[in-house]
């Protein structure tokens, strides 16, 4: 097949008369599927059904200093669960602060504290500065900029590349003070999938932030998600080279095992150095007397170290790998010779990048779901929604079946072949 742009016009129109027909072949078997979210499926979370058998009610329900975890106390969480969620981070357990079932839920209330009362360092609550900035790597994650959005922020988008941010417009950013932070998916990026470069870690550990406020918002969503166990990214420690620059102040983490055990029922923590970590405790002492330390002896007699947790996603991974592969397939089959369209092969994580060309992603999506498969909506990993360019495409095949993935994303390159001849032809 020659490349969509060396057609002529007659050959293009013959060529889109053959999609329509091979489109309305698909729209004929009245699918319905849906791709839009990145969540686990059930083969996943069944593995961590036994979780739910490990404690009785004639258990000792008490964690390894002797804490009774069906009292109040311990309002940063079980130290064996600090321990573990710090593996997870790369951080000692006097760093890490545990919160309930959902990271998402932390890095909201720490926006909040930030913007009401003001982190370490700044004078007092950024709510007193107009039109305070967030940086927002793009394409990224739709929640982190909803979060921001909804505290009034003014969002910056920064162009990602293929090893993290562009640290040149960021270093240029920071200089204004009205900047207050930057979100960071640091390992197999939502939604390209790229893990960031040692290079990228050791400039963001260089910053020199115009505000004393600011923060790297740092959610290691993906940390142990690797495709191929043993042999996934490795991302350098952003914490470790803050000690390096003397600007551990500087980073927020984030982790949850929302995407190891339950989404619904796991743990999570915030990791952050001294000052950040007391600032955390004493704000959120106000809130709670303590998180849900049932819920963390249950995942630690299920997941009592780091090597449990790499096993479990090893498991994970012999579901996830065969999605991710039919999708690769799809894409170098169907789309590559028509020369429209670029995406990413991620070694982990949850989602696969696919660019068009410009002004194609909302019309392929139309497409796709006027032939019963939903996708996420065109322009989700961009601010307020919009893709300036509206070219990006997220793919999420975590949670449909093999089988399924396989129908989608042969239907999602067809939809993509008619969306692009026809701004060709237009």
């Amino acid at each position: 097949m020659a490349l969509y742009r060396e057609m002529n016009k007659e050959q293009l129109t013959s060529e889109l008369a053959s999609l329509q027909k091979q489109y309305g072949e698909y729209q004929a078997k009245g699918l319905k599927l849906d791709l839009s979210r990145g969540k686990p499926d059930k083969q996943q979370t069944d593995l961590s059904l036994p979780m739910l058998d490990v404690l009785k009610s004639t258990d000792p329900l008490r964690s390894e200093d002797g804490t009774d975890v069906c009292n109040y106390g311990v309002p940063d969480g079980l130290l064996e669960a600090r321990r573990l969620m710090g593996d997870l981070l790369g951080l000692d357990p006097s760093l890490v602060f545990m919160g309930g079932n959902s990271s998402l839920n932390l890095m909201h209330d720490c926006m909040g504290l930030g913007f009401v009362h003001g982190f370490p360092g700044g004078n007092g609550g950024w709510h007193k500065e107009a039109n305070a900035k967030i940086l927002c790597p793009v394409p990224g994650y739709d929640r982190h900029f909803s979060v921001s959005a909804h505290f009034g922020f003014e969002l910056v988008n920064v162009p990602m590349t293929n090893e993290g941010p562009d640290m040149d417009e960021v270093a240029r950013l920071v200089k204004d003070p009205k900047v207050k932070g930057i979100w960071c998916v640091p390992k197999y990026q939502n939604p390209l999938g790229i893990t960031f470069s040692d290079e990228v870690v050791r400039r963001l550990a260089a910053l020199s932030p115009a505000a004393g406020d600011f923060r790297i918002f740092w959610d290691n969503a993906y940390a142990v998600h690797d495709l191929e166990p043993g042999k996934g990214d490795v991302l350098l420690n952003l914490m470790d080279e803050l000690r390096k620059t003397g600007k551990e102040d500087l980073v927020i983490m984030f982790s949850s095992t929302s995407k190891i055990t339950f989404p619904g029922a796991g743990i999570s923590a915030i990791g952050a150095s001294e000052n950040n970590i007391a600032w955390i405790k004493k704000h959120f002492s106000l809130q709670t007397i303590g998180y849900d330390k049932v819920n963390m002896l249950r995942h630690l007699k299920f997941l009592p170290d780091i090597n449990a947790v790499n096993a479990l996603m090893a498991k994970h991974a012999a579901f996830l790998k065969p999605k991710f592969g039919a999708v690769q397939e799809a894409l170098n089959r169907d789309l590559k010779p028509t020369g429209v369209g670029s995406w990413t092969d991620p070694r982990g994580g949850y989602f696969v990048s696919l660019d068009l060309l410009d002004g194609c992603a909302k019309r392929t999506i139309q497409l796709c779901k006027e032939a019963g498969v939903v996708l996420t909506g065109a322009g989700a990993p961009f601010p307020h929604g919009i893709d300036p360019a509206d070219k990006n495409i997220r793919i999420a095949p975590t949670f449909a079946s093999v089988d399924e993935v396989k129908m989608c994303a042969a239907l999602l390159c067809l939809c993509a072949k008619i969306a692009c001849a026809e701004k060709l032809l237009a």
